[in-house]
């Protein structure tokens, strides 16, 4: 019984502290973000121009043709695009970075004062706000200045090679769906049959989406599904009415 009162004292049951752990999908944001991008696109994007080369009524292989060279075309593009786009978040947090080091070199205490402010903001009594500001500069001056004034924190960090290669490998995999449900299809079907399984591709990515990163299931789903149809939607127009590859 004093153990199990010792353990309520924290308003928690004995023990609990030391077995609970919390799961939080901060740390998937990366490469999350990269792969419902690539994937996304590469569906929609691929689909697109296999429904406007179909509504051209152009030929099977044509049809085929055209599809696999956006499939390339598009990996090589998302992977260069993510790795310019994430690199340049990261040039800018270690710009941040070594202008923060070199401000604690060259004013220790006003970059204290700044951070004990930074707590007392965020609800902290001025006392406790500078021990907590003293302890965390004697642990780590750089890093609590990176955290809670910068807002860099080791989960989101930017990495741009995990970020190149998750879109263009999740790009090349979107793609491929409609590439091979085009294959299967006479080319007087391949813009209908591309557009109603491509839709349910992109159904499933936002469920999966949704369910990875903790979000509400219907909204993901309508989100993708929506805008994926108006791109279609668009290409398939031209191609009938222009009569050429879009």
């Amino acid at each position: 019984m004093a153990q199990q009162r010792d353990g309520l004292r924290d308003g928690l049951p004995h023990g609990h502290g030391s077995r609970h752990q919390e799961k939080h999908r901060t740390n998937r944001v990366g490469w999350l973000r990269a792969a419902v991008l690539g994937a996304n696109d590469g569906i929609v994007s691929t689909a697109s121009l296999l429904v406007g080369v179909a509504a051209a009524e152009a030929e099977h292989g044509a049809i085929m043709v055209a599809g696999a060279a956006g499939l390339v075309a598009g990996a090589m593009s998302m992977a260069a695009g993510e790795y310019v786009s994430v690199s340049s978040q990261a040039d800018t947090e270690q710009a941040d970075l070594a202008r923060e080091r070199q401000e604690l070199v060259d004013d220790a205490a006003a970059e204290l004062a700044e951070l004990t402010g930074i707590y007392v903001h965020r609800g902290l009594d001025p006392a406790l706000a500078r021990e907590v500001a003293l302890q965390l500069t004697r642990h780590d001056a750089l890093g609590a200045h990176a955290r809670d004034e910068l807002g860099i924190s080791e989960a989101l960090a930017a990495r741009p090679v995990q970020a190149a290669l998750t879109s263009a490998v999740m790009f090349s995999i979107g793609a491929a769906l409609p590439l091979v449900t085009a294959s299967l299809l006479p080319a007087s079907r391949i813009a209908l049959g591309v557009s109603l399984t491509s839709l349910v591709f992109l159904g499933v990515l936002g469920g999966v989406s949704a369910r990875a990163g903790g979000a509400r299931l219907g909204t993901a789903i309508l989100r993708v599904t929506l805008w994926g149809a108006l791109a279609m939607a668009a290409t398939a127009l031209i191609g009938s009415l222009l009569g050429v590859s879009v």
